[in-house]
């Protein structure tokens, strides 16, 4: 298994689509919810869930990241909401009980690992019936459309033909890139029922505010950023061009 990618960490509107999964959790009933993060690394996720009431179990293998993950916890005062397993997906059915989730997260992991579909499967073992798994993957064709922008068609086209979405030659640290429907197949394979598939980053990596003579100015321009990407997440073909990929899926009860 490859180190954490940037596929981890997602805009406004999957934080939104979390939070609203933990609030209808609570609404079950749930007083405090049980989220499992699957390559959690320094706990970006974590540490917020902790703070707002959650019990967060983190599954993660880099000792640098647990070590940063335990500092944040320290700090916020959250350490006794957040237990840390030091292993990787591979152990996640015998490491976390199966149906104790009301959401597991798995950003930036699925193309990381040797066995996606195995990990697929025990995320959505790791689900309580109803509960939900929250996916970020990297995506195909953002990176070919990028590269084909930057000027190198070939490395573009090969993106879109490799059967993993990578080029081996370049050092990618990624195993492989997904699309749309690539994602959903794997978590439809895994039993889970999609509810919602969306864009996370279709415009907000590659442009940059210039020129903008006030504060004021560049904050109406971040606001008109963050509406446009709020409309462009679910909207094909949009959506299906943004840097990574955002899946909730829900366990059947």
């Amino acid at each position: 298994m490859r180190a954490e990618t940037s596929a981890g960490h997602g805009s406004a509107a999957v934080r939104q689509v979390l939070e609203t999964e933990l609030r209808d959790a609570r609404g079950r009933g749930t007083e405090r919810p049980r989220v499992v993060d699957v390559g959690g690394g320094s706990g970006g996720w974590a540490v917020p869930f902790a703070s707002a009431g959650c019990l967060v179990t983190v599954v993660e293998p880099n000792p640098n990241a647990r070590a940063i993950l335990e500092r944040r916890a320290r700090e916020e005062g959250v350490s006794e909401r957040i237990t840390v397993i030091a292993d990787d997906s591979d152990a996640l059915g015998e490491r976390v009980p199966p149906g104790s989730a009301d959401l597991v997260l798995a950003h930036g992991l699925l193309e990381v690992v040797d066995d996606p579909a195995a990990v697929a499967a025990a995320l959505a073992a790791a689900a309580a019936p109803g509960g939900a798994v929250s996916v970020l993957v990297a995506n195909r064709h953002a990176a070919a459309l990028q590269r084909a922008l930057a000027g190198r068609p070939g490395e573009a086209r090969r993106l879109l033909t490799d059967p993993h979405g990578v080029l081996t030659e370049d050092g990618e640290t990624l195993l492989r890139r997904l699309d749309t429907g690539g994602l959903e197949a794997l978590l439809s394979g895994a039993g889970l029922e999609v509810e919602l598939l969306q864009g996370d980053g279709v415009v907000s990596d590659a442009v940059h505010s210039t020129a903008l003579d006030s504060v004021n100015a560049t904050a109406s321009w971040e606001h008109d950023l963050a509406d446009f990407e709020a409309a462009a997440a679910g909207t094909p073909p949009l959506r299906d061009i943004a840097s990574r990929l955002h899946a909730l899926a829900r366990r059947p009860r």
